[in-house]
């Protein structure tokens, strides 16, 4: 039998994106995304699909990419398809719009059990939109698997998982038996770029969309349990002074002047 895998991924702004260009909506407390700017697949999630199609390129294997959200880009979404990936489930509803790392955890929990059951789902280590790095941790808590966090590296004879955790001096090595869920860092390095004949194919996959009725999730259940009172983009004011001189060392002097005038020195 083939290792069934799940990858969890995200649609996220860009985070490129100058911040200039961010907007936020003082009523829901969300950031708008910016007219000049195209969202993106989260940059860790992609190293964790470059884990399930490393482990795939060594054994027989089937990669279901799973994304919650309201209103997705099919080529973003689409395109852990175009590097390899097998199927595609949205998770979409109008309620899934908003949602804490409580409920996002839930929802992807009741998606996966859906599914049934799988061998090994991969997550990034954090999305790059709010940087928690919460629901790999409560989407294991809420199945019941063994959690390893930070992978470098991912490799499986298909009943146990040997696993190169990052740590802040290099790495360390650790062993557990499927199934699992192991989140992914980019020490795993550049994930592959998708080919001319990936991207077709994946445009002619339709993806699987379940909706909260599908997964009998109440839109209630998901009242957020962190309350965001305040979200803005900070203002500067710094002024900027140019001190200039005939010279390097009589730029350096009025430099160390003027400094001394402000009591920086």
């Amino acid at each position: 039998m083939p290792l069934d895998i799940i990858v969890c991924v995200k649609q996220v702004m860009d985070p490129e994106t100058p911040a200039s260009a961010f907007k936020i909506d003082q009523e829901t407390k969300q950031v708008i995304q910016s007219t000049g700017s195209s969202p993106v697949l989260n940059g860790f999630d992609e190293n964790a699909v470059e884990a399930a199609l490393r482990i795939k390129d060594m054994t027989a294997a089937t990669i279901t990419v799973v994304s919650i959200g309201k209103d997705f880009v099919m080529d973003v979404v689409k395109k852990p398809l175009a590097m390899g990936a097998d199927n595609l489930v949205l998770l979409s509803d109008p309620a899934f719009e908003y949602l804490d790392s409580f409920a996002t955890a839930t929802v992807l929990a009741a998606g996966i059990r859906k599914l049934g059951e799988p061998d090994l789902i991969l997550c990034g280590r954090q999305a790059s939109d709010w940087d928690n790095a919460q629901v790999p941790l409560g989407l294991a808590e809420f199945l019941g698997l063994t959690c390893v966090t930070v992978a470098q590296k991912v490799d499986t004879d298909g009943k146990s998982l040997t696993i190169e955790q990052v740590s802040s001096d290099g790495y360390q090595e650790i062993m557990t038996t499927l199934p699992a869920l192991v989140t992914v860092s980019n020490e795993i390095g550049v994930p592959r770029y998708p080919t001319l004949r990936g991207i077709m194919a994946a445009g002619r996959k339709e993806p699987v969309i379940y909706s909260a009725a599908d997964l009998n999730i109440d839109p209630k259940s998901l009242s957020p349990k962190v309350v965001v009172t305040d979200l803005y983009v900070p203002e500067s004011n710094h002024e900027v002074e140019i001190i200039s001189g005939e010279d390097d060392a009589d730029t350096g002097r009025k430099l160390a002047l003027r400094m001394r005038e402000e009591g920086l020195i």
